[in-house]
């Protein structure tokens, strides 16, 4: 069973998003990989409290979290798998390239009897027989829809990179990811569905982006907490950064704090109008390390006399 999110971030189920929010960046900076090298378990417990904010921060996932109606990972609570409509459901195997799940659409008794008897099931009298009327201007039928689940990598999102699925006929096709992709975005394949006398039906497929390791998303824009060293913070340095399109140099200005962010153009996500991409935005987090005689040895005899929390009223 999938675990409770609100458990993993600590919080009550009616707490609000700043709550979520404050409780998930609190935790990943405990849990970061960078923080914990030496420690395997907390990039586990890192990527349970990413997965458990990126369903809580959704409006939509959280809601229908709170309805019951998926799961902590995000999966259907329904037997029937991913759709929840119909006596019909069933998943299928996952395809190339992402996981992914299908079923097809539960029976309509009305379609049914419309493809046996050429739509006139409403009707009576009329014409010489029990079912006067049956089969008259009734159009062919197309085939049912089926619907797809795609996994995609939070770095193929931001990049547009396509994904290669597996339809349930065996074929694969690639897909080619739309602009402002996100977790939720539905792609419908003209006749990759059921086929029916009418033509077959569509394939539709809903998008889910997974979280991942560092980065995070905030509309187009993705933001990074990039730890540097204290030598590092107070003499300036080049140092290098993962981007979504692979690692760049980025300048750390002389006399930097914990808390600055510079930004990296054009290394977000495609917007959706105009196609324009967002930025990176690198939020600086200064690393002293815990008891080095060399930085005791340094600040011995020296203290800051600056009142640097003025602004905070203390």
């Amino acid at each position: 069973m999938a675990a409770d999110p609100y458990s993993i971030l600590g919080v009550a189920r009616g707490a609000s998003e700043a709550e979520v929010k404050s409780a998930y960046r609190k935790l990943a900076k405990e849990l970061h990989p960078d923080r914990n090298k030496d420690n395997p378990k907390a990039a586990e417990k890192f990527s349970a409290v990413t997965s458990a904010y990126d369903l809580l921060s959704d409006k939509d996932k959280r809601a229908r979290f709170d309805r019951g109606e998926i799961d902590g990972e995000g999966n259907p609570t329904s037997p029937f798998g991913f759709g929840g409509g119909g006596a019909g459901g069933f998943r299928g195997r996952p395809g190339q390239g992402g996981g992914f799940e299908f079923q097809e659409g539960g029976g309509d008794f009305g379609d049914i009897f419309e493809g046996l008897f050429g739509g006139g099931a409403g009707r009576r009298g009329g014409g010489g027989g029990g079912f006067g009327g049956f089969g008259r201007g009734a159009p062919p039928q197309k085939g049912a829809n089926v619907t797809y689940r795609l996994a995609v990598q939070f770095v193929d999102a931001a990049t547009l990179a396509p994904q290669r699925i597996t339809l349930q006929d065996g074929k694969t096709i690639d897909l080619k990811l739309p602009a402002g992709v996100e977790t939720g975005t539905q792609m419908r394949l003209s006749g990759k569905g059921q086929q029916g006398s009418g033509g077959a039906g569509d394939a539709i497929v809903t998008i889910e982006v997974k979280p991942h390791a560092f980065f995070t998303r905030d509309g187009d824009n993705v933001l990074l907490d990039l730890p540097i060293t204290l030598d590092e913070a107070v003499k300036g340095a080049k140092v290098k950064v993962p981007t979504v399109d692979g690692p760049v140099m980025l300048g750390v200005p002389a006399g930097a704090s914990s808390g600055k962010t510079l930004r990296l153009r054009g290394k977000g996500f495609t917007g959706k109008n105009g196609g324009q991409r967002g930025d990176q935005l690198v939020t600086l987090l200064i690393d002293v390390p815990a008891d080095d005689p060399a930085i005791k040895a340094l600040v011995e005899g020296w203290q800051d006399s600056r009142a640097v929390r003025t602004h905070l009223g203390v």
